[in-house]
């Protein structure tokens, strides 16, 4: 019976006060010590225990405390909150990239949205159908003026017409395969806007000669 009690008193956790604050004192803090006169007496250095008078009312004394400040050693940082920390610069880091690739990416956006839709063809979508109109009417007038006699000449320029409207329409086209800013859009309608009415005036002359002549 003594043997087992004996086993059992063996067996019991017993909770060392003294050891759990110089362990927490080492790795995390707060920084305690006990006994605090003996680390006094014989640890002042890695300790930091100094005296101090500690004010209890009728029951003030003379007492010893601890700083880390006047410690030779510090605290040692566990390897989780290490961890923890290299973390936290790490998605800092992630952060600031962020915040540097975010302005381009909206830029990017931005275009690639600009280049889905045609905001500029309305602007000039009646005066490419007047003019077009003016080139098949003329074209049309002399052939038939001419009996067919000019067809050369009209064919000639038929196909410059064709070339153009093709290009504009190209230019129209939108979808993610088409890769044209709306202002690249309107410079080149404008372009083509003088190309056709350069055409309508040599329409207007080749009607010119049909009257004339036939």
């Amino acid at each position: 019976m003594l043997l087992s009690l004996q086993c059992a008193s063996a067996q019991m956790i017993v909770h060392d006060e003294q050891k759990e604050k110089q362990w927490r004192s080492m790795e995390t803090g707060p920084w305690d010590f006990a006994p605090d006169w003996w680390y006094y007496m014989f640890h002042k250095n890695y300790s930091g225990a100094y005296l101090t008078w500690k004010w209890r009312g009728f029951h003030s004394k003379l007492g010893v405390d601890f700083k880390e400040s006047k410690s030779n050693v510090k605290t040692i940082m566990p390897v989780r909150t290490a961890a923890e920390l290299e973390q936290v610069a790490k998605m800092k880091k992630v952060e600031e990239e962020r915040q540097k690739v975010e302005p381009l990416f909206k830029e990017a956006v931005a275009l690639e949205a600009d280049r889905m839709v045609d905001l500029v063809y309305g602007n000039f979508k009646d005066d490419f159908n007047r003019m077009q109109e003016s080139i098949s009417d003329g074209l049309i007038y002399c052939l038939r003026k001419s009996k067919g006699k000019m067809s050369y000449q009209v064919n000639h320029l038929q196909k410059r017409n064709d070339i153009i409207c093709r290009n504009i329409e190209y230019i129209h086209t939108t979808g993610l395969q088409y890769g044209l800013e709306n202002a690249k859009r309107e410079k080149a309608y404008n372009e083509y806007k003088q190309s056709m009415a350069d055409l309508v005036s040599e329409v207007s002359h080749l009607v010119g000669i049909a009257q004339r002549y036939y």
